[in-house]
């Protein structure tokens, strides 16, 4: 999603709510045009368009815009979004272009581009040949200053596996709070997952705050929710030199890393060394609910990193974690 300059008003619809108005009504259909249960045209919401005047405010009008995904968001003007492999995220079901501007972007094509920048950092922070993050498309936020056109500033790249509990437009005057020289606002990771990456280094380094939990320590970030300021990250020296492939190597020596998540990953070394670059989210835009390392060797200490007070923004169901119905 890109920043915009006007003030449109966008209509969500939680899928869920929607399926329990339109199940009493298209139930008997659904055994006529159905795949089956448990198959991706079983369920109600498929069967949307044939309810929809039932369903839908009666004054719903051009002024408006209908997306089946999240009620507390609000997005901006334009929204790129990448289509490859992965299913929609949303289904815009009809909406006047002067409210918004949807831009497709082909993910064959950016990886296509993205692939030489991205090349000699993938060995570090990736899984392996095959493998989900092994892809150069896991490495877009690290050269989309490079890859997106000029007149894109500032853009947020958010997860699937989100749930907006505010206006996303709060979200995007984080931006107006960057410190000079910040180009990346990103959350905190909120499990010991770089505790274990940096274990080497920080055996090495007894007293380091590499890879410890927050506030004193580095606990390394999360991807799921990043604001990026493109043009911050083209006219910053710094940022283009940490992108070449000595210096890549360079850090990954220093700090021992081999990670496998992709992009994080990336931040999260250069975040050690250059903490100035990132302006840091509260957590509560970025609630991670992932628990996998509390029963994986650090239950002593994982609560010291998966703490978060205060009125959660937006709720993040990283490794297929339910998301609570608050």
């Amino acid at each position: 999603m890109a920043t915009d300059n006007g003030r449109k008003p966008v209509v969500f619809h939680d899928v869920a709510v929607l399926t329990d108005k339109l199940f009493p009504i298209v139930e008997a259909m659904q055994k006529h045009f159905s795949a089956g249960s448990g198959t991706y045209y079983s369920d109600s919401i498929f069967f949307l368009s044939v309810a929809m005047h039932q369903i839908m405010p009666k004054a719903l009008t051009w002024d408006a815009l209908l997306v089946t995904m999240e009620r507390h968001c609000v997005s901006p003007s334009v929204a790129h979004v990448g289509a490859g492999r992965l299913e929609p995220v949303c289904s815009l079901l009809w909406f006047p272009p002067a409210l918004l501007q949807v831009v497709f972007h082909d993910v064959a094509v950016l990886t296509d581009k993205l692939f030489p920048i991205v090349e000699a950092m993938q060995k570090h922070f990736s899984a392996g040949s095959g493998t989900y993050y092994s892809d150069s498309i896991f490495f877009l936020s690290v050269a989309m200053h490079q890859i997106m056109p000029k007149e894109i500033l500032q853009i947020i790249q958010l997860d699937l596996d989100l749930k907006y509990k505010t206006n996303i437009r709060e979200l995007f005057e984080e931006f107006d709070n960057f410190l000079p020289g910040a180009i990346i606002g990103i959350a905190r990771e909120m499990q010991p997952v770089y505790r274990h990456t940096f274990w080497q280094f920080r055996h090495e380094n007894p007293k380091t705050r590499v890879g410890g939990p927050p506030p004193e320590g580095l606990p390394g970030f999360n991807s799921g929710v990043m604001l990026l300021n493109l043009e911050a990250m083209r006219q910053s020296p710094l940022y283009g030199r940490l992108l070449e492939p000595a210096q890549v190597q360079q850090l990954a020596d220093k700090y021992h890393f081999r990670g496998h998540l992709g992009d994080q990953d990336f931040f999260t070394m250069i975040g050690m060394e250059h903490p100035e670059l990132f302006h840091v989210l509260d957590c509560t835009w970025n609630r991670q609910l992932c628990t996998w390392w509390r029963d994986h060797g650090y239950s002593d200490v994982f609560e010291a990193y998966f703490r978060c007070e205060g009125h959660v923004r937006i709720y993040h169901g990283n490794c297929n974690t339910p998301i609570p119905e608050v």
